[in-house]
């Protein structure tokens, strides 16, 4: 669950493996290797991948299907209309 969480998050916001890498300060072949599943990231690196796509280690892990978006800097008029186009969405 966790190599295709991480793949699928990374192709989903057009990211490279090696921008991912870069990102995390590891090798582009540690990222092949999670996404194939021949290794699991330490703990420490888990929470890492968790920031950098703004979900949950237990959303990673497959043990919460819930998605959050990142709206700390935003103002609540600003919310309201992400919000909006949720709702939208929802009922489309």
């Amino acid at each position: 669950m966790l190599s295709e969480r991480i793949k699928e998050l990374r192709i989903a916001r057009g990211m490279s493996q090696v921008e991912i890498a870069e990102r995390l300060g590891v090798s582009k072949q540690s990222v092949s290797n999670w996404e194939n599943d021949n290794i699991l990231p330490s703990i420490d690196m888990l929470i890492k991948i968790a920031h950098l796509f703004s979900v949950s280690t237990d959303f990673l892990l497959g043990e919460d299907e819930r998605q959050y978006l990142e709206v700390t800097d935003l103002t609540q008029t600003q919310m309201s209309h992400i919000q909006q186009v949720i709702d939208d969405i929802r009922n489309a």
